[in-house]
C-alpha cells in the first residue's frame, strides 16, 4: 500500500497506520470511546495480507500481558483502551518499563474517576506523565490533537518506543478518537524477518539456537544493589530523552502578552480563543505541547518571562497546571480552567476566563 488519504475517525487512523507500519501484534479489550481500534482491525484482516495478530484478549490484564511477551520477542506490539482499562494495565506497564521493552499503548480518555462517563476528559495525564503504576519510571507521553496526528504518533511511538527499549503511550481523548478528519496515511512498511529482529533487537529472546546466547527477559532483581543501578540507569535514559524529544507548537506567540498552554483536542478549541480574543485586541499566544513527557520546559521558561500570565485549559480538575507552574518556577501568574464530566469547554468559556486573567 503507498500513501492513501482517507476520511477517518481517530480511532480508525490508528488502525491503519499500525498495520502499515508493519504491527506485528495487537491484543486489546473492547471499551468505549476506543473500540473501533479493535473493531477496525477486525474488519481489515491484517493477518492475510501482513501477518499481524489482532486478538481480543479475555482481559485488558491479559492484553497488556501479551503485548510483555511480544515486546521481549522484539516485536512491534500495540494496545489500546481507555481510562479504567488502563487502570488496570498499569501493573503490566511497569513490568514492560522496568524490563525496559519497547511497546504502544494507545489511552482514549473518558470521564472519571471509577466509571464515570464514556463522554470525553482529559484526567488520565496523572496517569500517564507520572507513570501510573508502581515503581521510578516514565512513558514516553504523545498527546495528539487532530485525525492525522493519531496516525502520524503511531509511526512515532514505534519509532521512540525501539530507539529507547521504553513503553510510549498516546494519550488522545475521546474528542480526537471519535471525530472524523482527511488523514494522509503512511506507505505499507514490511514486516521484519526474524533475522532482521536479532539484528535490530540483540537483547530480545527468539528461542534461539542453543549455539546462541539466550537473553532472559525480566523485570524482576532480587540484589538490592544491582535493582539500584538498573534504577540508576533508567533515569539516565530519561535524561537523555527530556534533551532530545521534546516536541511542542506554539501560535501567536512572537508578540504575545498573554499565554494559553493546552493538550490535545483543548488545544485546538483553545487555538479558536486565541483568535477570537485577538480580534478584541488581546495578545494571547498558544503553546501545545505534543510531548507530555519529556515536557516542554525550556520552551515554556522562554514564553514566560515576556508574558503577563498564563492560562493552562485542561478537560479536568487541574494536572497539567502542575507541570507549567513547576516549568516556570512560579514566575508569572498561572490559572487553570477546565471542564469536568466530559463536558467539553468553548472557545467563549476559554475567552472569558483570558479575560479574568488580563484585569
Amino acid at each position: 500500500m503507498n500513501e492513501e488519504i482517507k476520511l477517518l475517525k481517530g480511532n480508525e487512523a490508528i488502525a491503519q497506520a499500525a498495520i502499515r507500519c508493519g504491527a506485528d501484534g495487537y491484543f486489546g479489550y473492547p471499551i468505549t470511546p476506543q473500540s473501533e481500534i479493535m473493531e477496525t482491525l477486525m474488519e481489515m484482516r491484517p493477518w492475510e495480507t501482513t501477518g499481524m495478530v489482532v486478538l481480543q484478549a479475555e482481559s485488558e490484564v491479559a492484553a497488556i500481558n501479551m503485548v510483555y511477551g511480544a515486546a521481549g520477542c522484539g516485536k512491534k506490539a500495540i494496545t489500546s483502551s481507555s481510562s479504567p482499562g488502563i487502570s488496570l494495565k498499569t501493573e503490566g506497564i511497569s513490568y514492560i518499563a522496568g524490563a525496559e521493552l519497547p511497546c504502544v499503548i494507545v489511552n482514549v480518555m473518558r470521564g472519571g474517576p471509577g466509571l464515570g462517563t464514556i463522554q470525553p476528559s482529559q484526567a488520565d495525564y496523572f496517569q500517564a506523565v507520572k507513570g501510573g503504576g508502581h515503581g521510578d519510571y516514565k512513558l514516553i507521553v504523545l498527546a495528539p490533537n487532530s485525525v492525522q496526528e493519531m496516525a502520524d504518533h503511531t509511526a512515532l511511538g514505534f519509532e521512540l518506543a525501539f530507539k529507547y527499549r521504553n513503553p510510549v503511550m498516546i494519550l488522545s481523548d475521546g474528542v480526537i478518537g471519535q471525530m472524523m478528519e482527511k488523514v494522509q496515511l503512511p506507505p505499507q512498511k514490511p514486516r521484519r524477518t526474524e533475522e532482521e529482529i536479532i539484528a535490530q533487537c540483540p537483547w530480545a529472546t527468539l528461542g534461539k539456537p542453543a549455539t546462541r546466547k539466550r537473553n532472559l527477559i525480566t523485570s524482576l532483581e532480587l540484589d538490592p544493589a544491582e535493582q539500584e543501578r538498573n534504577n540508576e540507569r533508567f533515569q539516565e535514559k530519561y535524561k537523555v530523552i527530556q534533551e532530545n524529544e521534546v516536541r511542542c507548537e506554539t501560535y501567536l506567540c512572537d508578540d504575545a502578552e498573554y499565554l494559553i498552554v493546552a493538550f490535545g483536542s483543548s488545544a485546538r478549541i483553545s487555538q479558536k480563543a486565541v483568535e477570537d480574543a485577538r480580534k478584541e485586541g488581546i495578545k494571547v499566544g498558544l503553546l501545545r505541547p505534543i510531548t507530555l513527557f519529556p515536557f516542554p520546559v525550556k520552551e515554556l521558561r522562554k514564553l514566560a518571562d515576556r508574558v503577563k500570565g498564563i492560562l493552562v485549559v485542561e478537560m479536568n480538575a487541574g494536572q497539567m497546571i502542575e507541570d507549567v507552574k513547576l516549568a516556570t518556577e512560579c514566575r508569572v501568574k498561572t490559572e487553570h480552567f477546565g471542564r469536568m464530566g466530559g463536558i467539553v469547554p468553548s472557545p467563549e468559556e476559554i475567552l472569558n476566563e483570558l479575560k479574568k486573567l488580563t484585569v
